[in-house]
């Protein structure tokens, strides 16, 4: 009975997925725990053969689900629209969006540039917006009663801490991310259709590579961290499954940290010294 009863709960067998900038990081360690979960996943980003590859790695694992990658750039409307196409091509329904694709800007408050606001707001919040509602009928077609249609939208610890870090677009971002998938969880509930939101801490990806590439970095920075240690790909691959599977069909809304306490990390202290 127990490992039916998990199947049950957490499977995401037969579901169809849409996972954005998965060819590295979290957005491929989602991917991952879906195939590995058993469902179908497209996994698109700017690089299409890297896609190609980790489509392949995954169909290589043996899994019950499988992958197919190719190129989607999401930081354009027509960049969006051939994505779109691209995904109406392989399908007629949508069971999973994953909004993970993302740009950071790191620069000194004195130089940090114009253009790296409309570029970093472009691809983490418009496109997120845009691809999401471009991407509607197919989460329509999919979604029920029993079992709604899933959006999971990329935030970040620094989105819910007033937290800098020379990435002054960024975090505004990520907060702009949260806000929407609240806004948009109200307006969908009705469609049958959850959307929730990962407020990731530390991760190895390509877009913290100057900070946790070597094990020796991973180490200092999960030094930073409460729990003691950056995130790996489990901590990705148990949020997924949990509000893709039966397990979260109930759940939207949610802004869940994903970060080993740094969100509730604040340094103050009132009467103890």
């Amino acid at each position: 009975i127990g490992m039916a009863y998990l199947d049950e709960l957490f499977s995401v067998a037969g579901k169809t997925a849409l996972v954005t900038g998965a060819a590295t990081g979290i957005g491929r360690m989602a991917a991952t725990a879906l195939v590995k979960a058993g469902a179908s996943v497209m996994i698109a980003s700017r690089k299409g053969e890297d896609c190609i590859r980790v489509a392949n790695a995954l169909n290589g694992l043996g899994a019950p689900g499988r992958a197919e990658g190719f190129a989607g750039d999401v930081s354009s409307e027509a960049g969006i629209a051939a994505l779109v196409a691209e995904v109406k091509a392989r399908t007629g329904k949508l069971d999973i969006l994953i909004n993970n694709a993302g740009v950071s800007w790191g620069a000194p408050l004195e130089s940090f540039p114009y253009s790296a606001w409309a570029k970093v707001l472009g691809v983490n919040v418009t496109a997120v917006f845009h691809l999401t509602r471009e991407l509607l009928p197919l989460l329509e077609a999919a979604a029920s009663d029993a079992d709604p249609a899933r959006v999971i939208n990329l935030g970040s610890v620094m989105g819910t801490q007033p937290l800098a870090d020379d990435a002054y677009s960024y975090t505004a971002s990520k907060a702009a991310v949260h806000h929407l998938t609240r806004t948009l969880a109200l307006e969908f509930a009705a469609r049958r259709i959850t959307v929730n939101a990962f407020a990731p801490g530390p991760f190895q990806s390509r877009m913290t590579a100057f900070a946790t590439g070597t094990d020796e970095q991973a180490k200092h920075v999960g030094g930073h961290v409460p729990i003691g240690r950056i995130g790996a790909p489990d901590d990705i691959a148990g949020a997924t499954l949990y509000l893709c599977s039966r397990a979260g069909s109930y759940v939207t809304g949610a802004i869940l940290p994903i970060d080993g306490g740094q969100s509730v990390q604040h340094g103050l202290a009132l009467f103890k010294e």
